[in-house]
């Protein structure tokens, strides 16, 4: 808001705070909208989504993911954002808890409380690139814990899991039946670490009965606005949350799923050319940013976040308390705009998007120097 406020008054700001793609969204995927315009596709659909677009993403989820799911198992929303509100809202009863591992999404405790459960926040440690452990995860578990998210790659951090580490953590959660397990796979094609994209149920097929995935066309794509995710789980649990979507906004925008199931089913060399403009943003802004004094920012291997730490800065500075007054602080001196990492769960952070343009990119965070080097 302050960002908006100053852009208003004429102030040249430049923004690292959204997460959205820079880009276009692709010209086929769009074309495929206006020709359902002009086709007439422009009615409610079944509340789950269009057998068109259910089919695709079954489809991508086979061939991408090696997972097999049928159409009672899908189920397309208004983006991956309200798949999983429905899911706790259909899940969750008064007091039930979910582990958040922290940093998290800035929505995921609240929506657990909108859904009368209680966030049970698990911070991760930055010595285990700020990944839960299974140790940590079995010293959090109770009677009462009922579901665990996932998200690799992160929001925030970019970081992903391995095989092993989601090895080790399915172990633990085999001996605790109750829990189930939300792995939030947005990021899932801006990735580019060591090997394939592997999710939870690569390595974990026993525990299908109880995991379900949430996606989506907003990141991989660049079609936040069009508002498409969806979820592949158990039948059961997916049918009750038909029952919840069904209550509150029905279908998904009729034009928006055939925009959808052009992404999914059309040339996918887009996805790729915006997978590596990411990366290569992703290496300037690591290097640039450790190039800072009192700046530690540490690689990741998703996502287009980077989440380093300015302690080192803050502690130097007497009338900057925490990430909150330098994000506020930067804004004014530096005319860039961050997110506080305490909103993530991660005080002394800032997150700093790279949805940006390389040129936007080199001028914040040359900005950003030049201002920390001055104040110190």
């Amino acid at each position: 808001m302050k960002a908006m406020e100053l852009k208003a008054r004429g102030k040249d700001i430049i923004s690292l705070g959204f997460g959205e793609p820079d880009f276009d969204t692709p010209e086929h995927i769009r074309e495929a909208a206006i020709a359902a315009i002009h086709e007439g596709k422009t009615r409610y659909t079944q509340v789950d989504g269009t057998p068109e677009l259910k089919a695709a993403i079954i489809s991508k989820l086979r061939q991408e993911n090696g997972l097999d799911f049928e159409p009672q198992q899908v189920i397309v929303s208004n983006g991956a954002k309200q798949s999983l509100y429905n899911l706790m809202v259909a899940l969750l009863n008064r007091g039930d808890e979910v582990i958040v591992p922290a940093p998290y999404w800035v929505s995921y405790p609240d929506m657990v409380k909108l859904a009368d459960g209680q966030p049970a926040i698990l911070a991760a440690s930055p010595d285990n690139d700020f990944k839960i452990t299974a140790r940590e995860l079995q010293n959090s578990l109770n009677e009462n814990t009922r579901m665990l998210i996932l998200n690799s790659p992160s929001n925030p951090t970019g970081k992903v899991y391995s095989e092993q580490e989601y090895a080790e953590l399915g172990d633990v959660l085999q001996e605790h039946p109750k829990v189930f397990i939300a792995c939030d796979d947005i990021y899932e094609h801006i990735y580019w670490g060591h090997g394939p994209y592997r999710t939870f149920l690569n390595v974990c097929p026993e525990l299908a009965s109880r995991t379900v995935v949430i996606n989506g066309v907003s990141k991989g794509y660049a079609m936040t606005g069009w508002r498409i995710g969806y979820v592949a789980g158990p039948a059961d649990l997916v049918s009750a949350m038909r029952k919840v979507q069904g209550q509150s906004t029905s279908c998904p925008g009729s034009i928006s799923q055939a925009a959808a199931t052009a992404a999914l089913t059309g040339p996918q060399d887009c996805v790729e050319a915006m997978r590596q403009a990411f990366r290569q943003r992703y290496e300037y802004v690591h290097s640039a940013l450790n190039a800072i004094p009192g700046v530690e920012c540490p690689s990741c291997e998703g996502a287009f976040y980077a989440f380093p730490s300015f302690q080192g800065f803050i502690d130097r500075m007497d009338d900057i308390r925490d990430d909150a007054d330098l994000a506020t602080w930067l804004l004014e001196a530096a005319g860039v705009s961050t997110v506080p990492g305490s909103a993530f769960g991660a005080p002394g952070h800032l997150r700093i998007s790279y949805a940006a343009g390389m040129e936007h990119l080199q001028e914040a965070i040359g900005r950003i120097r030049t201002a920390l080097e001055a104040a110190l």
